[in-house]
């Protein structure tokens, strides 16, 4: 068990910090493509995945 928690830690840490990076990315943008609790739901629900989707489709482009 705890060799596949060691296993699995890295991708653990990614996910928390890319999640805390995108989630004040999010605060601190003035526009979105959508709300922005929208993308604040799929930043924390789905995984490692919310962040990516929303860093490439989330951001509005200047």
């Amino acid at each position: 068990m705890s060799s596949l928690l060691l296993m699995l830690l890295p991708i653990i840490i990614i996910q928390f910090i890319l999640m805390i990076v995108a989630l004040i990315d999010l605060v601190k943008i003035p526009q979105t493509n959508g709300p922005k609790w929208l993308w604040a739901i799929v930043i924390v629900f789905a995984n490692i995945l919310g962040p990516i989707i929303y860093f490439i489709f989330g951001r509005k482009q200047v």
